[in-house]
C-alpha cells in the first residue's frame, strides 16, 4: 500500500558542471547524506545524477520518473532537470514513500552455514581472513571461546577479536607475515572481552586463482599446545570442501551487506537481487555439505509450500532461459512436515533442475502437492523423454546419468535420495520412455 508523500513538493536542488550537488532543499540534502555524500560533493544518487548529466549534455530540459531509496523506504519520485548556464536545476515534483519490498527467498537470511560444519572445524579454533585481515570465516568452537555467535564475527577485523602482543624488541610476527605474504607461527594474542589467557596464532597465506595474496587461514592454540599446522592428512573431500566454502562465504557475506544496506541506502529491487545471490550461495553450500557429511540436520516442522516456492525461484532463471514454464498446480492443501528446510529445498532444486533440463523447448514442469496416511507428497512431472525401467534405480546411484548429454554430474538424485531417507522419507519415480517422468518427494507429515 502506497503511503502519502512524506515531503512537501516541489523539492529543489542545483548540480554544477562537475556533478556536485551545490544547493538542495533539506529533503534532498538528507538523501545525499544518507547515500554517504554531502552538500558540495558529487551527487550520490545515481538516478538523479544520470538525469542531471543527460540534461546538461543535451542542453534541454528532461523529466523522468525515478525510483530511489532512503534508509528505510523506496522513493517514487518524478524529477525535472533543467539546464541553467553551467548548472542543472533539479525539481522533484512528486515524492511518494513506499515500504521496501521484502526478500523472496527466506534462505537468504544470515545463517551459520558461513562457518564450517564438518566435525574437524567444530572442535578446532579456525579462522579465515581476506587480504585486509577482515574475518570471512570463523569456526563454531573459536566463536564460542570468544563468547560470540559465529555470524557476528564475519566481517570484523581480526584485531577486533584479538589484541596482538608485541615480541621483545617491538616486532609483530603477523604484520611481518602480511608484508612478506608468508606464514606466521606463534603470534601472541589476547582475546578481547574473554578471560581465556594468552593465546598463540598460527596462519598460512592463501592465494587466489591468479596467484595473488588472498588472506590467511589460521588456527588458535593455547600455551603448551603443539604447533597448529601438522602435516595435513585430511581426506581430499574435506580439503575440497574447505577450499569451496571460503570463496562462497565471501560471496554470501558481500551479498548480505547489500541486503542489509550496510553500505548505504539501496533500492529494494537491487537489494533483492543481492538476496537471491545470497540464497543461491547458501544452496550451493548445502550441496557441498551433502557431499561431505553423513546425515541431515535435526528435523523440524516446516512448510513445504513455502520451501517449494523458494526452490522454484532458484531454478526459474534456468527455466526461463530454455523457455520452460514451472507451474504449481491446484491439489490438496499442503501440510506441515517433519524435515530440515535446507535439505528439502536442495532436493526440490535437484529434481526441478533435472526436469527443466530434460523438458522440450516450450514445455512445462508441473508441481503438485498431496498427502496420504501421514505422508506429505510433492510430485514434479516433466514432459521429457522419460526413463526406461532398467535405468530407474541406476540413476539414483552416484555419478550415474541417463543419456549422453554434457550437463549434470550424476550426483543430484543420489544426494536427494540420501537426504530424503535421512529425514524418514524417500523419493519415488514413475516413468516410461516417451511419457516424461514423475518424481515424488515423500516426507512424514
Amino acid at each position: 500500500m502506497v503511503s502519502l508523500p512524506t515531503e512537501p513538493v516541489p523539492i529543489s536542488g542545483r548540480v554544477d558542471r562537475a556533478g556536485r550537488l551545490i544547493a538542495a532543499d533539506p529533503a534532498l540534502e538528507r538523501l545525499q547524506i544518507e547515500a554517504g555524500s554531502a552538500l558540495g560533493s558529487l551527487l550520490a544518487l545515481p538516478q538523479l545524477a544520470a538525469l542531471a548529466r543527460s540534461a546538461g549534455a543535451l542542453g534541454v530540459p528532461l523529466s523522468r520518473a525515478v525510483i530511489a531509496a532512503d534508509s528505510s523506504n523506496d522513493l517514487d519520485l518524478f524529477v525535472r532537470a533543467e539546464p541553467n548556464g553551467d548548472e542543472v536545476q533539479l525539481t522533484i515534483e512528486r515524492w511518494i514513500s513506499r515500504p521496501a519490498s521484502t526478500a523472496r527467498l527466506t534462505l537468504a537470511g544470515p545463517a551459520s552455514d558461513l562457518q564450517h560444519s564438518d566435525d574437524t572445524s567444530s572442535v578446532r579454533l579456525e579462522f579465515r581472513t581476506d587480504p585486509a585481515l577482515n574475518l570471512i570465516n570463523v569456526s563454531v568452537a573459536l566463536a564460542a571461546l570468544l563468547g560470540h555467535d559465529p555470524d557476528e564475527c564475519v566481517g570484523q577485523p581480526l584485531t577486533a577479536l584479538f589484541r596482538l602482543v608485541e615480541e621483545e624488541g617491538g616486532s609483530m610476527p603477523l604484520l611481518a607475515a602480511v608484508a612478506a605474504r608468508d606464514s606466521v607461527r606463534g603470534q601472541r594474542a589476547l582475546a578481547r572481552g574473554a578471560a581465556v589467557g594468552e593465546l598463540w596464532l598460527d596462519a598460512e597465506p592463501m592465494t587466489d586463482a591468479a596467484g595473488r595474496f588472498d588472506g590467511f587461514a589460521g588456527l588458535i592454540r593455547g600455551q603448551g599446545d603443539s604447533p597448529a599446522f601438522p602435516p595435513d592428512d585430511r581426506p581430499l573431500e574435506d580439503t575440497l570442501d574447505l577450499a569451496l566454502r571460503s570463496p562462497l562465504a565471501r560471496i554470501i557475506s558481500t551479498a548480505d551487506r547489500f541486503v542489509e544496506r550496510s553500505d548505504g541506502p539501496l533500492r529494494s529491487d537491487y537489494a533483492n537481487y543481492a538476496s537471491d545471490i545470497a540464497a543461491a550461495g547458501r544452496h550451493l553450500l548445502a550441496v557441498i555439505r551433502s557431499m561431505t557429511e553423513s546425515s541431515a540436520a535435526p528435523a523440524q516442522q516446516v512448510d513445504p509450500a513455502a520451501l517449494s516456492a523458494e526452490a522454484i525461484a532458484l531454478v526459474l532463471p534456468l527455466a526461463e532461459s530454455r523457455g520452460i514454464g514451472i507451474a504449481l498446480q491446484e491439489g490438496e492443501p499442503p501440510m506441515l512436515v517433519n524435515g530440515e528446510a535446507r535439505a528439502i529445498v536442495q532436493i526440490l532444486v535437484n529434481i526441478l533442475g533435472n526436469a527443466v533440463r530434460h523438458s522440450p523447448q516450450g514445455g512445462e514442469v508441473a508441481v503438485t502437492f498431496g498427502h496420504s496416511t501421514g505422508q506429505f507428497r510433492a510430485t514434479i512431472a516433466d514432459q521429457g523423454p522419460g526413463i526406461a525401467q532398467e535405468d530407474q534405480q541406476r540413476i539414483f546411484e552416484r555419478y550415474e546419468q541417463v543419456g549422453d548429454g554434457p550437463e549434470g554430474s550424476g550426483l543430484g538424485l543420489a544426494i536427494s535420495r540420501r537426504l530424503a531417507r535421512a529425514m524418514g522419507g524417500d523419493i519415488e519415480l514413475v516413468s516410461a520412455p516417451g511419457e516424461g517422468a514423475r518424481f515424488t518427494l515423500v516426507l512424514p507429515a
